[in-house]
């Protein structure tokens, strides 16, 4: 049940599902450089116990350098984040290098996401957006909702799109 690959416009990275080892170290390593070195997020909170049956998308230049990553949380995984919705499903943990920011390679992870919600029949996606990120997610066509809440000392407010 994966995802298919998207390939970006210019052909410089492709976006995949993270289906084998090396990928999902792959995918870590991007969260770790952007969450835990950039942000300071402690990495005893960066990995959770969600991470083994999430499905993660990363993204990699045509040299195989990961620029970008992200996961779809989706069943009871999900619905314990979502309100108790098994239809719904989670985005999270997308992080995208410095050296990628601005190619489009965040948007491409959340559509690959989002993809693989509806191949598993998923109705609508939630994530927790970082407030300096709500522009982007607004412009994917997410939907701000509730009051704004702190998730590892960072400011966050709860979107969603349905699909």
């Amino acid at each position: 049940m994966s995802a298919p690959s998207h390939v970006a416009a210019d052909s410089s990275y492709v976006v995949r599902v993270a289906e084998d080892p090396a990928d999902r170290e792959a995918c870590f390593a991007v969260r770790k450089e952007v969450f835990v070195v950039e942000q300071g997020v402690p990495q005893e909170i960066e990995y959770d116990a969600y991470d083994a049956g999430a499905v993660h998308v990363l993204a990699v230049r045509e040299d195989g350098v990961p620029l970008g990553t992200g996961r779809l949380l989706h069943g009871e995984a999900a619905a314990s984040k979502v309100g108790g919705d098994p239809s719904v499903g989670s985005l999270g943990r997308l992080a995208v290098t410095q050296e990628a920011r601005g190619l489009g390679v965040g948007a491409a992870l959340v559509r690959a996401i989002e993809e693989a919600a509806r191949v598993r029949g998923l109705t609508a996606v939630d994530l927790h957006a970082q407030t300096h990120a709500l522009g982007f997610y607004e412009r994917l066509g997410y939907v701000a909702y509730g009051p704004e809440f702190p998730d590892a000392g960072i400011p966050h407010r709860a979107m969603r799109r349905a699909l």
